[in-house]
């Protein structure tokens, strides 16, 4: 065994010796909650892979913790290995994350993905994805699913969506979550994670939990026991009373993010 004071350097060298992907992994660190948060040290999703492609990328908002990139290719190979077609991947997170100048209130701390329903998209180039025009699952007169657009292929990959241990939570519309609820006839556990939420017609958002080493990331309440599909779902096809709100107060990021976003 070498000398202790020759332990010390050559423990450096060798953390100098791992690859920057590796060493990317170990850095990366959600900070704060969903809604108000940043990442430290990133990982993009290219921009196209197999099975899927990103779309939107002008925005600059395909970048997420590492594990969330790792679940989006996954998803997207286990969905091209069912032949449910190519996955077209919408926003993750901001390089450092934060909050967006428009479209979420979340998706702050590189752990929510979204991604749309239409799976004909042919494979573009990266300037023809630049669309907002992806067709809804919804008919809104109806409040109920299209069945010409959300069909078996749909639901089968919210599904694999669901199936992932690292996933919380995934938001849809509520009409597809009743039909999720009125149409299974297997096993009926995936669909706790799935969860109605306001818009969520053209496309889900998946969440994944607080990767275990990331002391500063802060967690969602539990999911509810249960499928989900009882009296609360219900709730959302009441009619609602517009009353007028209080504007939302935007709370300071946490201190850590405010230094992040000054390097």
């Amino acid at each position: 065994m070498p000398p202790r004071s020759l332990i010390l350097p050559l423990l450096a060298g060798l953390l100098l010796a791992v690859p920057a992907p590796f060493a990317s992994v170990w850095a990366a660190q959600p900070i704060g909650s969903y809604a108000n948060g940043c990442i430290a040290d990133a990982r993009e999703l290219p921009p196209e892979g197999s099975g899927y492609q990103a779309v939107n990328l002008s925005r600059g908002r395909n970048f997420g913790h590492p594990a969330l990139v790792d679940y989006v290719a996954g998803l997207a190979r286990r969905a091209g290995a069912e032949g449910l077609g190519r996955l077209a991947v919408g926003d993750l997170s901001q390089p450092r994350g934060g909050r967006m100048p428009s479209g979420h209130a979340s998706h702050q701390i590189g752990l929510d993905a979204d991604v749309w329903f239409d799976l004909d998209l042919p494979a573009l180039p990266r300037d023809a994805r630049e669309r907002t025009d992806f067709p809804s699952m919804v008919d809104v007169s109806g409040q109920r699913i299209d069945p010409g657009r959300f069909g078996v292929r749909q639901r089968r990959l919210l599904q694999l969506a669901a199936g992932d241990p690292r996933v919380t939570r995934i938001f849809v519309n509520p009409a597809i979550k009743l039909a999720l609820c009125e149409g299974e006839t297997g096993d009926r556990a995936w669909l706790r994670k799935v969860r109605p939420w306001f818009g969520h017609a053209s496309h889900f958002h998946v969440r994944l939990e607080c990767p275990p080493d990331a002391a500063d990331c802060v967690p969602q309440s539990p999911v509810p026991p249960g499928e989900g599909c009882d009296a609360e779902l219900l709730s959302w096809f009441e009619p609602r009373k517009d009353t007028p709100r209080e504007p939302t107060k935007i709370p300071p990021p946490p201190p850590a993010c405010v230094a992040l976003f000054k390097r």
